[in-house]
């Protein structure tokens, strides 16, 4: 029979035929509302629990008043649509995009009322196989300690009952103490579109892997399924293999996006997908055990390596923010031209009459 890798630590050695698989939500795509940083209207723009401000990538060439934009979060209308070299193009990239798709208060499902992520994509209409990734605005940081944020999106220290927590658990994108994957699960609607849909993980080693959750060619509401086609339930026929238990780290999985596939004989055009959350069953790496003596309090190994990994994730996440801020303030955001035939004042009006009677 064919074996699998199982991370564990010593202790599974005495867990006999007990199951420590567990299911959590990975990303809950209702929980993204805007309900903080407002703009000059009052209307929220970035959500408070995702917020990050990556004005400390910017250097000190920008005023504190751009530094104060500087902001991004995980709400549904800064999330992006990538599309490969088959389906680039300026049309298609320009009409791609991401949104909050509100569902309807008649809709019979229990989130009826909330929004979900809607995405649009504009694929080629000629036989070419394209696809698109639909994914955040920067990588999920897997060591964010867990904190508010006030109206303007700052983020204060942790407090005691936040401390040892991270900011993307609880279906924002990240879950903690991931051994072997059993099944994936994606809600969607789907609109008889005949595309294949892809759920892309990443792991503590930053590893990216894609699941295949299947086609979308269905009406309305489903939840797709992809299970472990190597999984063995059976303990005492998996191949174990002991780890120390510290100072390892502890494992993780984080959500990259999803990936729509069009194959060149199907139909091309627009396409329109909504994402309700992903759900994960998983065996646990490492059991949450009280051990006698407090090994990170002592040593701090896992503290130091974890800090210098979330400030490389920061400088990758801000650097290209900041790339992003610049390029916004140089756009041109004129839509018509200034008419030469009209007069600008009272005073330029007189001057050109008087230059027709000379």
């Amino acid at each position: 029979m064919k074996k699998t890798l199982v991370l564990t630590a010593a202790a599974m050695l005495l867990a006999g035929t007990f199951s420590f698989a567990k299911e959590s939500v990975l990303i809950d795509f209702t929980l993204l509302e805007a309900d903080t940083c407002a703009d000059e209207n009052g209307n929220p723009t970035q959500n408070a629990r995702t917020v990050q401000d990556f004005a400390r990538a910017a250097g000190s060439s920008f005023t504190n008043d751009q530094k104060a934009l500087m902001k991004t979060s995980l709400t549904w209308s800064e999330w992006e649509v990538q599309l490969n070299s088959s389906a680039r193009n300026v049309q298609s990239v320009a009409v791609s995009q991401v949104v909050g798709a509100p569902v309807k208060e008649s809709a019979e499902v229990p989130f009826a009322g909330s929004k979900v992520l809607g995405v649009r994509v504009l694929f080629p209409t000629w036989n070419s196989n394209a696809n698109a990734r639909i994914v955040p605005p920067y990588e999920i940081q897997a060591f964010e300690p867990l904190s508010d944020a006030d109206a303007e999106g700052n983020r204060s220290e942790p407090t005691d009952e936040q401390k040892g927590k991270y900011l993307y658990e609880e279906g924002y994108g990240l879950i903690r103490n991931v051994g072997t994957i059993k099944s994936i699960s994606v809600t969607t609607m789907g609109d008889n579109f005949p595309h294949q849909l892809y759920v892309l993980l990443k792991d503590n080693d930053n590893v990216e892997r894609r699941y295949l959750m299947g086609n979308l060619q269905f009406d309305g509401w489903k939840t797709l399924v992809w299970n472990n086609p190597d999984y063995i339930s059976e303990v005492r026929t998996r191949e174990v293999r002991i780890y120390p238990v510290y100072p390892r780290g502890m494992p993780f999985v984080k959500f990259a996006g999803f990936q729509v596939t069009r194959d060149a004989s199907d139909i091309g055009e627009n396409f329109v997908g909504y994402f309700k959350d992903v759900k994960v069953i998983y065996d646990l790496a490492v059991l949450n055990a009280d051990r006698d003596i407090d090994e990170e309090a002592l040593w701090g190994i896992v503290t130091k390596r974890e800090n210098e990994r979330q400030m490389h994730e920061m400088s990758l996440f801000g650097s290209k923010q900041v790339l992003r801020y610049i390029e916004k303030e140089k756009m041109a955001t004129e839509d018509t031209f200034t008419s030469s035939l009209e007069a600008d004042s009272g005073d330029s009006g007189n001057g050109r009459a008087d230059a027709v009677e000379k």
